[in-house]
């Protein structure tokens, strides 16, 4: 009989020493990501100028960049996008806790790298849609391009010259796609 792998819980993955490698939990079991690179992170600083700009400026919550978020326990899947905003009602009461957030964002951005499989991008963006989230944009840096999922079906994909809006989850938001690809 094969021994069975011990499943690894929040509480472990919080406490594991920092590395330089960025970690998920997908139902007890630890992914390791490796660096993503200089385009990601400056698509997603990109981002986080630009949208949470907007959201500081107009007090409309809070927002995070890479932040792990508990989805669900036993066995505990804990995820950390790209960049994350919640809006300001449904935030905590008594404050954003040291550890992982225990709800899904409103908003959600996966920036994808060269490094990431379809499958891979394809299961996360499910299973934010699944514990809650109202959106999930999913940036491809090498075409330029944005798929904006609001549920499994309801998925759309924009170019650079299109128009990103916030919809009803970032009311008042929208700017051009290729603004948030820095040269």
């Amino acid at each position: 009989m094969a021994a069975q792998e011990k499943l690894m819980t929040a509480e472990e993955l919080l406490r594991m020493p920092d590395d330089g490698m960025r970690y998920e939990l997908v139902r007890g079991e630890l992914r390791k990501m490796p660096p993503a690179g200089a385009r990601h992170e400056g698509v997603a600083a990109q981002i986080m100028l630009t949208v949470g700009g907007f959201i500081v400026a107009h007090g409309l919550g809070r927002v995070f960049g890479a932040p792990g978020f508990r989805l669900e326990r036993g066995p505990d899947v804990v995820r950390a996008p790209d960049f994350a905003y919640i809006a300001a009602q449904r935030l905590p009461e008594g404050g954003v806790p040291d550890g992982y957030l225990d709800l899904p964002p409103d908003l959600l951005v996966e920036v994808v790298s060269p490094y990431d499989s379809a499958s891979d991008v394809q299961e996360k963006i499910e299973e934010w849609l699944r514990f809650g989230a109202r959106m999930v944009w999913a940036f491809y840096p090498k075409t330029e391009s944005v798929w904006v999922h609001r549920s499994a079906i309801e998925t759309r994909m924009l170019g650079p010259d299109d128009v990103l809006d916030g919809g009803d989850v970032l009311p008042g938001f929208s700017c051009r796609v290729g603004d948030l690809f820095p040269d």
